[in-house]
């Protein structure tokens, strides 16, 4: 029987934001196949951390137009509220007006 060798546990290399958006700036000046050979590491890295920032962006363009729509709709309430405001206050004036 062979004798097993102890295996050593490996730990993730973890990459802050700024160096992410470096390394895909880099990318998009000089390549992804030399931006990865000069930071070491994979090429799939970086093309997933692509991704991940255009789903990010995605979403959140997503997000400033239903604000832009509440936002919208918020003033159209405002504004239609107001109208039935004067509205309610016309009839009356002229509901007094009738009745004399």
């Amino acid at each position: 029987m062979k004798a097993k060798k102890p295996t050593e546990k490996t730990t993730r290399k973890r990459y802050s934001d700024e160096f992410k958006d470096q390394a895909l700036k880099r990318a998009e000046r000089d390549g992804v196949a030399l931006v990865a050979q000069d930071l070491g590491i994979a090429e799939t890295q970086i093309y997933a951390w692509r991704r991940k920032r255009q789903i990010e962006g995605a979403v959140t363009e997503t997000e400033r137009l239903k604000e832009a729509e509440v936002a919208r709709l918020k003033r159209d309430l405002a504004r239609l509220e107001e109208e039935n405001t004067f509205l309610k206050k016309a009839s009356a004036y002229f509901a007094a007006r009738q009745s004399k």
